[in-house]
C-alpha cells in the first residue's frame, strides 16, 4: 500500500504498527483488502491528506493487482472502504456509482469457515478471469459495443454454446446469470423480502459449484447442511472459492441453534471443526 501511495505522490510518514485482526486469513472474507484499506486510512491520517473513499479503494485494488499479482476486482476493497452500517451496498463497477440497500432487520449474517485454505494467486481465479475475457472477445467480434459480459443478454449468450470451449462457456454463463441475480436481489431487498433474497443465495452457490466450478465438497456440505436447519433462508460460498467460508442468511430468533447445529453436523460429516460466527454489515474502515 505504501509503495502505491508513493506512486501517487502522496506523503507517507514513518510509523510503527501493531496489527491485529479477527478476520480469518485466506478464507474468502477480504482479509487482504481489509489490510490494504486499514493501512491506507492510517497513512491518510498521518500524512495529512484526504481522498474520497472510492479513490482510496481503487488505489488499494491497484496495489493488490500490481504488487501482489492477483487480478482482483474492486468489490473487496470497496466493501472495506465504503461499507454502510446495517446495509448491503450495490456497486456498479463500470460507472462506480453505488447505493446502500437496507438488510431486513430480522435477519443476520452467519459466517462458517470450512478451515480449508487456498492460495489465491495459485488458484484458478486468474484462469476464470481469462475464460470470461475470452467469451467477451467472442461477442465483441459480433458486436463492437460489447465491453464486458454485462453487455450480453442470456438469450444471446446461449447461442455461443457450440462456438466457445466448454469450460469457457460454463464459466462465462455463471457470470451472465449472476449479474441477473444481483439485479433481482436488489429488487427483493428493496421489498424487504429476505426469503426471496435467500433463495438467490442458494441459486448462486449452485451456479458457483456447477458452472463456475470453484466450490469443493466441504463447502457444499456446509451449504447443504445449512439449508436443512430452521431459520436458514440462504447460504453460499463466498470469496474466490476452492476453500474458505460460506455466508448464511439466518433469522435472528434461530441464530444460536443454527450456529451450534451447523458446527456439530459439519464435524460429523467431514471430521473438521468449522469456525462459525455471527456478524452484520458495518461501516467502512475508520479511525476510532
Amino acid at each position: 500500500m505504501i509503495w502505491n501511495l508513493l506512486n501517487y505522490d502522496l506523503p507517507v510518514e514513518g510509523f510503527s504498527a501493531d496489527f491485529h485482526s479477527n478476520i480469518p486469513i485466506g478464507a474468502g472474507l477480504s482479509s487482504s483488502a481489509a489490510v490494504e484499506v486499514g493501512f491506507a486510512v492510517v497513512c491518510e491520517a498521518l500524512g495529512g491528506w484526504q481522498l474520497d473513499r472510492m479513490t482510496l479503494a481503487r488505489i488499494c485494488q491497484e496495489a493488490e493487482r500490481e504488487y501482489v499479482g492477483v487480478n482482483c476486482g474492486l468489490m473487496d476493497q470497496f466493501a472495506c472502504a465504503c461499507g454502510v452500517d446495517g446495509h448491503v451496498v450495490m456497486l456498479d463497477t463500470r460507472s462506480l456509482l453505488y447505493r446502500p440497500v437496507p438488510l431486513p432487520p430480522d435477519v443476520c449474517i452467519v459466517i462458517a469457515d470450512s478451515t480449508l485454505r487456498r492460495a489465491l494467486v495459485d488458484s484458478a481465479y486468474n484462469q476464470r478471469r481469462s475464460d470470461c475475457d475470452q467469451a467477451v472477445a467472442y461477442f465483441r467480434d459480433l458486436d463492437s459495443s460489447v465491453r464486458a459480459l454485462r453487455d450480453v443478454t442470456l438469450e444471446l449468450f446461449l447461442t455461443a454454446e457450440s462456438a466457445l470451449p466448454p469450460g469457457v462457456f460454463r464459466h462465462a454463463r455463471h457470470v451472465v446469470e449472476e449479474i441477473a441475480r444481483v439485479n433481482e436481489a436488489i429488487r427483493l431487498l428493496e421489498k424487504n423480502d429476505a426469503e426471496g433474497f435467500g433463495r438467490l443465495m442458494f441459486a448462486t452457490h449452485n451456479s458457483l459449484r456447477d458452472l463456475y466450478e470453484v466450490s469443493r465438497p466441504e463447502l457444499d456440505t456446509l451449504v447443504e447442511t445449512a439449508a436443512k436447519l430452521d431459520g436458514c433462508l440462504g447460504a453460499r460460498l463466498t470469496g474466490a472459492g476452492f476453500g474458505g467460508c460460506t455466508v448464511n442468511l439466518v433469522q435472528k430468533d434461530h441464530v444460536d441453534d443454527f450456529v451450534r447445529q451447523l458446527g456439530e453436523l459439519y464435524t460429523t460429516k467431514t471430521g473438521l471443526l468449522a469456525e462459525i460466527f455471527v456478524t452484520k454489515p458495518s461501516q467502512g474502515a475508520y479511525l476510532s
